[in-house]
């Protein structure tokens, strides 16, 4: 009987740690992110916008974006982060990277590699579309992903949630002792001056 008590406590630590696990999976997306590297994803676990895995280093903005000419928040600046894309985002000081103008985009997509859908990812521009129509995409509108900021993102069909036209930037930032370069998207309305 000793022993059975020792495995039904055993099993119950097993039962608990696999429903914590479970917990921290990336299936809904904004909530974006498991703080694997930022690969949108993301990082962290991912609150509806798919930033889980995201690569720790974002890489260059993709070929053809428009540098913004006069942005609020010019390369170098100091900001805070208001988006809530991964755990640990909102709040968070950053520095802008890159600024630009373009049509940025929310969407829902089925990643390459098996994962779970991922709905209304935030963000990929336009110049991250494969053979899109004229910006701006309306809602619905049926796309190909080329952007890698999480694995199983580039080359998958998705569908557009929304868009914006607001200046999007590039932040460098710290996030669960995880340095993120070139992360990418926030929007403007998604930052505010650093406190």
């Amino acid at each position: 009987m000793r022993n059975l008590g020792k495995f039904s406590r055993r099993a119950a630590l097993f039962t608990a740690g696999v429903a914590v696990l479970a917990g921290c999976s990336d299936s809904s997306e904004e909530e974006d992110s498991q703080m694997q590297p930022e690969s949108e994803g993301d990082p962290a676990s991912d609150q509806g916008g798919g930033h889980a895995a995201h690569e720790p280093d974002g890489g260059p903005a993709p070929a053809g974006i428009a540098e913004a000419t006069d942005p609020t928040y010019p390369v170098g600046t100091a900001v805070t982060l208001t988006a809530d894309h991964m755990p640990g985002m909102e709040g968070a000081q950053a520095t802008i990277s890159g600024a630009f103008d373009t049509t940025t985009y929310s969407v829902s997509y089925t990643p390459t590699d098996g994962g779970d859908p991922v709905t209304d990812h935030k963000w990929v521009v336009h110049e991250e579309l494969d053979s899109p129509d004229e910006a701006p995409l309306e809602a619905g509108a049926e796309v190909v992903l080329m952007a890698e900021h999480m694995p199983g993102m580039d080359g998958a069909e998705a569908t557009i949630d929304s868009a914006t036209d607001e200046t999007v930037y590039m932040v460098d930032f710290e996030m669960d002792g995880m340095a993120m370069t070139n992360h990418k998207w926030v929007v403007e309305s998604e930052i505010q001056p650093a406190q």
